[in-house]
């Protein structure tokens, strides 16, 4: 979803502006939502590490 043609409610301009609160906090939401509440940039760095130990655990084991 985009916010893109979204109208504020509390200012009648739209969201993508974000002139007040209410659109500000309306744009976060909308584009910085992450899997269980995790920002994007954590959850990719907990696959990585994951990645990387069974890796290296596939290594060692040789």
């Amino acid at each position: 979803m985009s916010c893109e043609h979204l109208i504020c409610a509390a200012c009648a301009g739209p969201v993508v502006e974000g002139r007040c609160p209410v659109c500000r906090e309306g744009r976060a939401k909308l584009h910085h939502h992450g899997f269980m509440g995790l920002p994007p940039v954590l959850i990719a760095l907990a696959i990585l590490l994951a990645v990387a130990l069974l890796a290296l655990s596939h290594i060692s084991g040789y």
